[in-house]
């Protein structure tokens, strides 16, 4: 395999750093690339966080699996990208310098902005040499995602990928116009979005769930002999969702928490004034599971609420 000009050989583990653009300070902005090929031939699996340099949590699911070895494949080969969006990362921020998001950039240009070069460089490097994606990720503005699994279901290969990730919840997700997921389809590649916590912060529970996913996907693959223990919940099919959106301004106050099951019409909140005029019920306008939580209290009207699942 070549990646970079570099050829990794059989049974060789090789750390580079592709160089994507120098800022204006003469920084380089340089992605680091993990690459391990077994002796014995196999697919070829990407795993890759940060493509929003704020969304940690998938950083460090990436970070983990190299630190304990697990990229490194009994057959074919793991290629390991923990940070796609290097400036969003130092900057906290899910974007790059221009304000445009990776994620809607794709298949970029050359000689595009910033966003456009690392989505023409994995484009043009990485993407046709794998046959599958774990693409990392965790909810952005302040809301959280209860562990869950993104793929568009009428792709046969994708959905029985997504059953042996095993996430709490799989929520069908149709591909998104200029997405990597998008793209990657187009060279019939199979790419799954794990979503899990909150951008800029940590979630121990988010980060289990996408290591224990990865590797049950890695075993599937032939790729390990690792075991991860059976998960304690039943994973569950999200066809439909529906948010609920704050009829008012003011502070909400959640009485419900992430992954819990809800009914019609149940109150799960309540939007208050700091002043203490209204107190206003929230209602689920649906029965499901909660997948998708706004931590910032401060509302204003119309705004996301909470994320409802329908099974």
């Amino acid at each position: 395999m070549i990646i970079n000009k570099t050829e990794i050989q059989p049974g060789q583990n090789e750390k580079l750093e592709v160089n994507i653009a120098r800022l204006p300070s003469h920084s380089s902005i340089d992605i680091v690339i993990n690459v391990a090929q077994a002796h014995e031939p196999g697919p070829v699996l990407l795993l890759i966080g940060g493509l929003h340099g704020d969304e940690i949590n998938g950083i460090e699911i990436v970070r983990r699996i190299i630190e304990e070895g697990r990229n490194i494949p009994k057959k074919g080969t793991i290629i390991c990208i923990p940070i796609i969006n290097v400036y969003g990362f130092i900057h906290f921020s899910r974007y790059v310098p221009d304000g445009k998001d990776v994620n809607r950039s794709f298949p970029g240009s050359r000689n595009g902005s910033l966003a456009s070069r690392v989505a023409n460089y994995l484009m043009k490097d990485i993407i046709p040499k794998i046959d599958y994606g774990l693409d990392f990720h965790t909810g952005g503005a302040e809301r959280t995602n209860h562990p869950q699994v993104r793929c568009n279901m009428k792709k046969s290969e994708n959905q029985k990928l997504a059953s042996i990730f095993n996430a709490p919840f799989t929520v069908h997700s149709a591909y998104r116009p200029k997405s990597l997921r998008y793209a990657a389809n187009k060279l019939n590649k199979n790419i799954l979005i794990y979503e899990g916590g909150e951008s800029s912060r940590f979630d121990e529970y988010a980060i289990q769930q996408g290591m224990n996913g990865a590797i049950r996907v890695m075993k599937h693959l032939g790729m390990t002999t690792s075991e991860v223990s059976h998960p304690d919940y039943e994973n569950r099919i999200i066809k439909s969702s529906s948010w609920i959106r704050a009829h008012t301004s003011g502070m909400f106050q959640s009485m419900v928490s992430s992954g819990e099951k809800v009914h019609k019409n149940q109150v799960v909140g309540n939007i208050t004034d700091p002043f203490g005029d209204f107190k206003i019920p929230v209602k689920s306008p649906t029965s499901g599971f909660v997948i998708g939580l706004n931590n910032n209290p401060i509302l204003h009207q119309g705004d996301a609420v909470m994320h409802i699942g329908i099974v």
